[in-house]
């Protein structure tokens, strides 16, 4: 490729990631700066991020095992900041979802959650982890809920903010909220409607029905069984191999297919139309594009 060519493709990709952020920045702004500090006041576990440069697979691990992987308030901000790495790893293909030691997520952290119960921090909490989580599914890499164990409350609407959910065998997802005298706070009601519909949305919710994979799989929400048990060690493998397939190729092209549906899912028509022709303009031309053409020099 000319060196004005790859020059034009550098600044396509610098174009495409600026617009990705302005498309997030709205989700991060002072308004939920006062929670943050609240927050960052109970301490506990981790959310790890692990970038495999050969795959551009990179795994995000929610790390609290003695707390069912339950989400502290300082990993609710690591959360946020791992994300943060992901929106700019211009290498990177995929992100894999998962929980330490066998379980996926319990939820929120009971400890956080009785210490800001009053209704102005609740709602700050709320809008925190709803841009969060906005910003995982807004990813420009496809992203994989690999759900071991338990997805419990908050930890199934972190589920539904990804754009797969494969379970093992033995995996359940609940929407517990309304044994809590709550309704989904993070999105997930508004996500999970459009995953598997309204009325299966409200049995669920209403019915705090425990989702096996066979019955998620059934109604949508689930998009594959892996054949094995959570905490075996298999689940991750089998995860990676169902990915494969979705992630061969360069990575600027995979970035670019999920920036153009997500943009379809989210935007009115003409504005989806438009952001598709801006990102056809990045990979047009580019290396990808210019070596199968030259690998395809005629039609058969």
């Amino acid at each position: 490729m000319s060196v004005c060519g790859a020059a034009r493709f550098r600044g396509s990709v610098a174009r495409i990631l600026q617009q990705h952020r302005a498309v997030c920045s709205h989700t991060s702004g002072s308004s939920t700066e006062g929670i943050r500090e609240k927050l960052q006041a109970f301490p506990g576990g981790s959310v790890e991020l692990r970038k495999q440069r050969d795959s551009g697979v990179a795994l995000l691990t929610l790390n609290n095992p003695a707390r069912r992987n339950a989400l502290s308030g300082s990993m609710m901000l690591d959360l946020e900041q791992r994300l943060c790495e992901l929106e700019t790893w211009t290498e990177g293909r995929a992100v894999i979802v998962q929980g330490a030691a066998g379980t996926f997520c319990s939820g929120s952290d009971l400890s956080a959650v009785r210490a800001i119960a009053n209704p102005h921090d609740g709602m700050k909490m709320c809008e925190f982890m709803q841009n969060t989580l906005t910003r995982l599914l807004r990813l420009p890499l496809i992203s994989v809920a690999l759900v071991e164990g338990r997805a419990l409350g908050g930890g199934a609407e972190l589920t539904t903010a990804c754009d797969f959910r494969l379970m093992t065998s033995d995996a359940v997802i609940q929407f517990v909220h309304k044994h809590m005298g709550l309704v989904p706070g993070w999105g997930g009601a508004a996500r999970l409607v459009r995953i598997v519909g309204s009325q299966n949305a409200l049995k669920l919710l209403s019915g705090a029905r425990k989702v096996d994979p066979d019955t998620g799989k059934q109604m949508g929400l689930v998009d594959e069984v892996l054949h094995c048990s959570s905490g075996e060690g298999e689940a991750l493998c089998q995860a990676e191999r169902w990915l494969g397939p979705l992630i061969q190729g360069p990575a600027p092209v995979i970035q670019a297919v999920k920036r153009v549906v997500v943009s379809g899912r989210e935007l009115p028509l003409d504005q989806a139309l438009q952001t598709e022709r801006s990102v056809f303009g990045t990979v047009w031309g580019a290396p990808a594009n210019l070596e199968a053409l030259a690998l395809k020099p005629k039609h058969k």
